[in-house]
């Protein structure tokens, strides 16, 4: 099969399943690299990065689940797990990647403290070629990496989503919440950036379908940009009780609304065509220090 034949993740998981490959080391651009980001807080962002990917190792998938959230994040809490060593201590040395990965529910890694990635443009050059060794192994490991960014703008939200394949971008209903979910298709959007979604969250059919429209027309004028995705989360009351449980809705209540919308989510996700890129994510975070390992 050509490198640049356009293949979605099921048939990523097919070719795995016929050849035996379990973890371990693959070209960087069978990962599919997805952020999930917004414009303000609030808007159930880290709920859907942890169900999503849930929902996506229940389709078979190896997922890798890093938390970018700047200063304290909450993905492992989210997991019931409680990690106290994170990428920061990988990143000073005190640590290697395999202290910090702890395994979530469905089998999901999860990556806490990625915002301390910041962090490694201060080490030497021969520590940065180790780290970066480190992380491509990551993503090497994992059919998909999917990074919940901080919110806002904030340059390593920036960065983090520029060097994805795709960014979920998500919102709310709410007036303010929309006008920030476009400042932030605005701050990441580049002719040859990633594939932009827009996930409307706590949103009925009706809802969802016009905010969708209304940013896809809005990004088509403006940016000369549109959507790859759009679509929306209903309220489901299950989605607080899960928070409360540190237990992701999609298995405390796999028969839920909410539920089946990440589910189908997930399924347009690994169904989607994409064509591999030379690069993985973390050499496009870090070009310069892919030079000097190469």
């Amino acid at each position: 099969m050509p490198v640049d034949q356009a293949l979605g993740l099921r048939t990523l998981l097919e070719e795995r399943s016929r050849t035996g490959a379990g973890y371990g080391r693959r070209t960087p651009s069978s990962c599919l690299t997805l952020a999930i980001t917004s414009g303000k807080g609030g808007v159930g962002k880290s709920v859907l990065a942890v169900n999503l990917s849930v929902a996506l190792a229940r389709q078979g998938l190896r997922v890798c689940l890093l938390d970018g959230n700047l200063g304290v994040g909450n993905v492992d809490l989210l997991c019931g797990l409680n990690g106290y060593w994170n990428l920061s201590h990988v990143v000073t040395g005190a640590r290697r990647m395999a202290d910090v990965c702890m395994e979530g529910p469905a089998g999901v890694r999860v990556v806490p403290g990625a915002s301390g990635i910041v962090d490694i443009a201060d080490c030497p050059p021969t520590a940065q070629s180790q780290l970066l060794q480190q992380f491509q192994q990551l993503e090497d490991d994992h059919d998909v990496l999917l990074i919940d960014t901080g919110s806002g703008i904030h340059r390593l939200v920036r960065q983090f989503a520029l060097a994805a394949e795709r960014v979920l971008i998500v919102t709310t209903p709410e007036p303010t919440s929309i006008a920030d979910a476009y400042a932030t298709i605005k701050a990441v959007h580049s002719p040859a950036g990633p594939q932009l979604s827009v996930v409307v969250n706590q949103a009925t059919d009706d809802q969802t379908e016009r905010i969708v429209e209304r940013i896809q027309a809005t990004a088509r004028t403006f940016l000369r940009t549109g959507l790859s995705l759009g679509v929306g989360i209903p309220y489901d009351a299950v989605v607080p009780q899960s928070v409360l449980a540190r237990r992701p809705f999609v298995d405390a209540a796999p028969s839920s609304r909410a539920t089946r919308s990440v589910q189908r989510l997930a399924e347009k996700l690994a169904g989607q065509p994409r064509t591999p890129s030379r690069q993985g994510f973390f050499a496009r975070l870090w070009p310069k220090m892919e030079q000097r390992v190469a």
